[in-house]
């Protein structure tokens, strides 16, 4: 129990805290906000709609919580302009970090330029440090060759994170993507030890458990060391709470959500 109570505080500072429910309102926002810093320490960021960034960023203000928020989201359409508005007003709202959905229909219809201009046309609208994370859908891809594949068009297009999943589809973070992305992720560094690239799993992580899983395949796959908040993130809602439950002895608390 004592590794698992270890495990569940090294993944508190990991969380990206999300609420991406379609009836999603202000008054849960503040209620998100005000679960971001705990005794245990603070979550890396909370994860929001576009529509509710500027008062996430308010609201944060002096805790060091990171704003993150969703663009082309979740259908990772092509409507690049319009995606390009979108994230343009999210920064000027206040988001730290940016989570846009690869075209993956595209992708995976053959049109990889497509998908590769989006990414580095979102890229090129965000001003240093803001964050770019890129969601592949890969529960929607599925094919574990095309999952690989789209895991480096991303990281070519200048992915600071690539993420697994939205959270609305069928399938949404496993083990087996994460060991593809992962691996992306070590040859990519292997390539360029300067670049750094971190991973986002997504949708499904529930338990202090599950993330133990994903924290040991990480470990074995790109070194002990090399997990942190600037590498490695968990997209959730309700891993928060198993993991404040582990920390107090409680064990883990399973939840459903994002």
């Amino acid at each position: 129990m004592t590794d698992m109570i270890e495990t569940a505080k090294r993944a508190l500072g990991l969380v990206d805290l999300t609420n991406l429910n379609d009836d999603c309102t202000s008054a849960d926002i503040t209620g998100l906000v005000g679960r971001t810093v705990t005794d245990h320490g603070s979550v890396a960021a909370v994860c929001v709609w576009p529509r509710f960034v500027a008062q996430a960023a308010n609201e944060l203000k002096g805790t060091g919580v990171r704003v993150a928020t969703v663009v082309n989201f979740p259908e990772g359409g092509e409507d690049t302009d319009a995606v390009l508005a979108e994230t343009r007003q999210a920064i000027a709202d206040g988001a730290d970090e940016i989570d846009l959905v690869m075209a993956y229909r595209a992708f995976v219809s053959g049109r990889k330029g497509f998908a590769e201009e989006q990414i580095i046309r979102v890229k090129e609208a965000l001003p240093a440090p803001v964050l770019l994370k890129v969601i592949l859908e890969t529960g929607e891809i599925g094919d574990p060759l095309l999952i690989h594949a789209a895991s480096n068009v991303a990281i070519a297009a200048g992915a600071d994170f690539i993420k697994t999943s939205t959270g609305k589809a069928a399938v949404n973070a496993t083990l087996e993507v994460a060991e593809i992305m992962l691996t992306v992720i070590e040859e990519a560094r292997r390539d360029d030890g300067e670049r750094v690239i971190g991973f986002k799993p997504a949708g499904g992580i529930r338990t202090s458990e599950d993330a133990a899983s994903y924290l040991a395949l990480a470990d074995r796959i790109m070194g002990r060391n090399w997990v942190s908040a600037h590498t490695f993130r968990f997209g959730a809602s309700g891993l928060l709470d198993a993991l404040i439950a582990t920390i107090e002895g409680g064990g883990h608390t399973p939840n459903q959500g994002y």
